[in-house]
């Protein structure tokens, strides 16, 4: 009875933390979908040194650790004069780590889609900019949608990662409160069960999401166009 009592007790400055996390959480996970669309969209570009940019960028954030990343927002920037509040620098860091995975996903998403529906658009007389979003990006949205839309749970369980430089994130919460109580495993097992208790719903919230626009499909399908698009299209063109 006392243990669950000094759970209870914990709650309050774990709830904090975890507001905190859920903020942090999502304001990364809005600027990776925009640096992975761009730079998605950059990797695919005619001009080379446009290509080479985005190439450098993006192997370059995936092939050194999430870690060490914001380890050098936080402590390394200040020498260049670049001083971030641990808010930012985790914001920042997750989001330039997430957006390189999101700008490949976005780049294979794109490539997927088949040549003859560029050719149709472009036989209508269609810019590359109204065929990009108009025929192009619809459904490259439905096939990455799966992997961008578990890219959030992902950033919400790395966003642990923050407690490092000192954000007083839930993991960095609960840090605090067993270093002064002693109440180790109370303590984590209320940090587990927040961080699943947050998780888990906006799994399934991404699941629900996918059957309503029903972007999965049978392996080896390829992706087509929505029904009726290019015909009404190629209609609107006639008249």
């Amino acid at each position: 009875m006392k243990m669950i009592n000094d759970m209870i007790s914990f709650l309050p400055d774990l709830m904090e933390g975890a507001l905190v996390t859920i903020s942090v959480s999502l304001l990364a996970y809005a600027l990776a979908l925009i640096l992975g669309l761009i730079f998605g969209l950059a990797r695919l570009s005619p001009y080379w040194p446009i290509r080479v940019i985005a190439t450098i960028y993006v192997q370059f954030i995936r092939g050194t650790p999430l870690l060490l990343q914001l380890f050098f927002i936080y402590y390394v920037l200040p020498y260049a004069g670049i001083v971030l509040s641990p808010f930012a620098s985790g914001v920042s860091g997750l989001a330039l780590n997430y957006g390189a995975y999101m700008a490949e996903v976005f780049r294979s998403g794109i490539q997927a889609i088949a040549k003859g529906q560029r050719e149709a658009g472009m036989s209508l007389g269609m810019s590359k900019r109204l065929l990009m979003r108009r025929i192009i990006m619809p459904q490259a949205f439905r096939i990455v949608l799966p992997a961008i839309g578990n890219f959030f749970v992902a950033i919400f369980k790395d966003s642990a990662l923050v407690s490092v430089i000192t954000m007083r994130d839930l993991m960095f919460t609960g840090e605090l409160l067993a270093a002064s109580t002693f109440q180790h495993f109370e303590i984590f097992a209320l940090v587990a069960l927040i961080y699943f208790g947050i998780s888990y719903p906006a799994a399934k919230l991404v699941e629900y999401v996918e059957h309503r626009l029903d972007v999965t499909r049978r392996p080896g399908t390829a992706p087509v166009a929505r029904p009726g698009l290019l015909t009404r299209l190629r209609l609107k063109a006639a008249d």
